[in-house]
């Protein structure tokens, strides 16, 4: 069996053409973009089982980790979630219009407003959570546990690299999308 995926072929072709170049960028980060889509997919998949779009679920986990009562102010959600403010507004209104979260008045701050997950909201966290889980887990078996350890240090270790060579606001700007 030929275990030679696409990426090889593909770097096998350049090296003959240009065998200056050293192409492992390439073969690791032409993987890493195609996991990425087909992560993407199974992430909505497992949001679309449970009736949620992939921002209702970011918002609706960051209330989640919080324990209860579920509750963020807004400029917290902003902080957990990496969107504008007016993105925010609009997904906050998006979901109290779902009966997904409701605005309630922050005990702590007489001016201030707290965003709380209904019971609702909670359900199809939980479920959009666990079929996530599940889907990545179907993903990852393959690798033994040691091998997912390891690639989940050099992922977190290229991010954070990363993380140094970009801004707050490219970040913010990418996540909009």
């Amino acid at each position: 069996m030929d275990d030679r995926d696409e990426v090889d072929r593909i770097v096998s072709a350049w090296q003959v053409e240009r065998p200056d170049l050293d192409f492992t960028p390439l073969q690791v980060l032409s993987r890493v973009a195609r996991l990425a889509r087909l992560l993407d997919r199974a992430r909505r998949q497992a949001f679309s089982r449970s009736k949620l779009e992939a921002w209702e679920f970011d918002v609706l986990a960051a209330l989640r980790r919080v324990g209860p009562p579920f509750a963020l102010s807004p400029k917290q959600l902003l902080q957990q979630t990496l969107v504008s403010s007016g993105a925010m507004t609009n997904r906050i209104d998006r979901l109290v219009g779902s009966g997904l979260v409701v605005r309630r008045d922050d005990p702590n701050d007489g001016r201030g407003v707290l965003v709380e997950m209904t019971s609702v909201g909670l359900t199809r966290v939980d479920a959009a959570i666990t079929r996530l889980i599940d889907a990545e887990a179907a993903i990852l078996a393959g690798l033994t546990r040691t091998e997912q350890k390891r690639l989940a240090e050099s992922l977190r270790r290229l991010g954070l690299s990363l993380d140094e060579m970009t801004s707050d606001d490219e970040r913010r700007a990418t996540s909009d999308d």
